[in-house]
């Protein structure tokens, strides 16, 4: 009997530690406390550009939540007690499932340029994503047209891809668009690495068989 289990990633650099401690979640991917950030800093960086006539700003931020999915098998209980039956991760099936979080802030002047602004209203936010492998080539894309939403949100949108694991480093390029006032992009990596969540469960495994 196999059943599908998704563990938070803990991701403390674009290229390296993924953490060993699993999160498990019956259906969908666990929230984590660690995830990767454009621009980086703390949780309330964000990208910005003024409109030309500096009537209006716009601000961004992207975070990529990477989720490992994986399938558990039935195994035998702790020495001592082999008829207790369990279940334990198969490193074999180790997967990743990535979601896109976007937040954004849009303020507007009042009577005096940048000086006095006010974050009113309901704005049309387009938000896109696409993650490429080293050669460029799409292995996820995400594009969501958001109407009449508040001057400041986030969403998070599941990527709605499997990407297999130890595929390489790709590259995650975004998007956030106040429709009518500008775009703010950026990019940051991400390996695909599942070497420390391999040798995690076959550690777990060896200490309680």
């Amino acid at each position: 009997m196999k059943r599908t289990r998704i563990a938070a990633l803990a991701l403390a650099t674009a290229a390296t530690a993924l953490a060993p401690a699993i999160v498990r979640s019956a259906a969908t991917a666990a929230e984590g406390a660690a995830y990767l950030q454009d621009p980086g800093g703390d949780e309330k960086k964000m990208k910005s550009m003024w409109t030309k006539d500096e009537m209006h700003k716009v601000e961004a931020q992207f975070r990529l939540r990477p989720s490992i999915q994986y399938e558990t098998v039935t195994g035998p209980g702790p020495k001592g007690a082999e008829d207790y039956k369990r279940e334990i991760p198969d490193p074999k099936t180790l997967a990743w499932q990535p979601v896109f979080e976007f937040a954004w802030s849009v303020s507007d002047s009042t009577v005096v340029k940048k000086a006095l602004t006010t974050k009113d209203g309901r704005h049309p936010i387009v938000v896109h994503a696409v993650l490429r492998t080293h050669g460029r080539a799409k292995a996820a894309e995400v594009r969501q047209e958001l109407a009449d939403r508040p001057a400041t949100g986030r969403v998070k949108v599941p990527g709605g891809r499997r990407i297999a694991c130890d595929t390489g480093v790709y590259t995650v390029e975004w998007e956030v668009t106040r429709t009518g006032y500008g775009t703010l992009t950026g990019s940051l990596p991400w390996n695909s690495s599942c070497e420390e969540y391999r040798t995690a469960f076959s550690q777990d495994t060896g200490k309680q068989s």
